[in-house]
């Protein structure tokens, strides 16, 4: 059986499911409280938005490389507002540790696997296309398909 095959559409569906995660994540902050932050209150409701969006897009169909740097963009975003928030603060806004628990931890787990999963991802893709490809030392001649006439 050929496990290439499946590859690709598994971690389709996995980084779907870590964006999915990080966005319901910064919604239930955003109702909880997070709202009437100023600024980061909007930002939070744009990660969840963007990040619900992008998970959309992935489980209707192989994105193109676009679209997964967008992703990876979400989960770096959130990942540096979360650094941010803790170390320098974030338009005046700071939290300690990893505070609010759990979905401090749970956000962090959600980004780290998107960006996972899209490594992993694009090394298959890369791969794939290096195996398709004929040797750099064939001669342009051998590339070509030939096919036999018909008798």
């Amino acid at each position: 059986m050929n496990t290439q095959r499946f590859l690709v559409p598994t971690l389709r569906v996995a980084t779907a499911a870590t964006l999915a995660a990080s966005g319901y994540i910064h919604a239930q902050l955003y109702t909880d409280g997070y709202r009437f932050i100023h600024i980061i209150g909007p930002l939070f409701l744009l990660q969840a938005s963007a990040s619900f969006a992008l998970a959309a897009l992935l489980l209707i169909g192989t994105p193109p490389l676009l679209l997964r740097i967008a992703e990876a963009g979400v989960a770096l975003g959130a990942l540096g507002g979360f650094t941010a928030s803790r170390t320098v603060g974030v338009f005046g806004f700071t939290e300690r540790g990893l505070q609010p628990a759990p979905q401090a931890v749970l956000s962090l787990l959600a980004e780290t696997g998107t960006l996972l999963l899209l490594a992993i991802w694009q090394v298959a893709v890369t791969r794939q296309h290096r195996a398709a490809r004929p040797p750099l030392g064939t001669p342009i001649w051998d590339r070509a398909i030939t096919r036999t006439p018909p008798n």
